[in-house]
């Protein structure tokens, strides 16, 4: 299997900038079993839903985790946290990191010290700080990721920490947004509930790596990034018992998918309550163990995240809806 069979010609004109409202989005619809496929609207979720579907969502809370130091001498870097390692280290983003030196102080806005300790190679660094980086501090010095396909010349704006959340954000420690939950409301998730769908959360802390290019011909020879993911006894629960039952379980952005399936491959078929790491790749071939059905943005061209949702729907029932999605713009 090759790179080259999940790539399309995207229109940049059609990458959007900034979010659309909440509940507004349009919505394709494609049904797996007859083939299928209709044009909706998010807002008309609840109505697609069986009245004993589980819905699984990814509660992580993004963080402010892109930062700016500076030299002595005036050079700007750019820190994009990673992973805590330690109380004070980070693995980090480092920008331009062929100008980091190991042991130079950088500086924070509000005075602290920024330290490259060692270089892991790819622009990445163990960065020590003095003092050591808490919520609170981050809240007050951090900006909010943005993914890499959104380009603004001026940058971040205030309306991003929000913009970027999910409303049921509870978790901190992802740095990239789980975007499929972007468009959930309150009012959605009543209308979930009234449907007679029940609702769980998990917690995956979205990596960077999510948007890490395929740059290898063969997909086999692609290095998955590595991600972090809880499942509280109650979600654990609701899981076990709807696949006990033969429910439904909707999972609600390729995160939710890939903590699910991670945690069933771990458990041999069950979730256990914990937290784990997974670097589980998904591609066509692979065998679901939990997932019935799939709430999931439009993905970049050669991407991981195409490749997840080609073998849960069909890489050319999905490259189908795509160029219908494009042409209808």
């Amino acid at each position: 299997m090759r790179t080259d069979d999940f790539d399309f010609e995207l229109p940049i004109e059609l990458v959007a900038q900034k979010p659309a409202e909440r509940g507004a989005s349009r919505m394709m619809v494609i049904d797996r079993a007859a083939g299928g496929l209709e044009h909706r609207m998010v807002s008309e979720l609840p109505g697609l839903l069986r009245s004993d579907d589980l819905l699984l969502l990814n509660d992580t809370r993004v963080i402010p985790a892109r930062l700016r130091a500076r030299r002595p001498t005036g050079r700007v870097f750019e820190l994009l946290l990673l992973r805590r390692v330690t109380d004070d280290r980070w693995e980090s983003l480092l920008r331009p990191s062929a100008r980091a030196r190991s042991g130079e102080r950088l500086v924070l806005s509000d005075g602290g010290a920024a330290e490259p300790a060692e270089s892991l190679g790819e622009g990445r660094w163990i960065v020590r700080f003095d003092p050591p980086l808490d919520l609170m501090r981050l809240d007050r010095i951090g900006e909010m990721p943005l993914p890499p396909y959104i380009e603004r010349p001026e940058g971040a704006v205030d309306s991003d920490r929000s913009d970027y959340q999910t409303v049921y954000a509870a978790n901190p420690g992802a740095v990239a947004a789980p975007t499929a939950g972007l468009h959930f409301t309150e009012d959605l998730l009543e209308g979930v509930r009234e449907a007679g769908a029940e609702i769980a959360f998990l917690t995956l802390h979205v990596g960077l790596g999510t948007f890490r290019p395929v740059q290898v011909e063969e997909v086999k020879d692609h290095e998955m990034h590595e991600e972090w993911y809880h499942f509280s006894e109650d979600a654990a629960a609701a899981v076990n018992g709807a696949l006990d039952t033969g429910r439904r379980i909707v999972c609600v952005g390729t995160t939710s998918v890939r903590a699910l399936e991670g945690a069933l491959e771990v458990g041999d078929g069950r979730v256990r309550p914990g937290h784990w790491w997974t670097r589980i790749f998904i591609t066509p071939g692979f065998e679901f163990r939990g997932v019935g059905a799939m709430l999931t943005n439009f993905h970049l061209p050669r991407s991981t995240l195409l490749m997840l949702v080609s073998a849960f729907a069909g890489r050319d029932r999905v490259l189908a809806a795509y160029a219908e999605a494009i042409a209808e713009r």
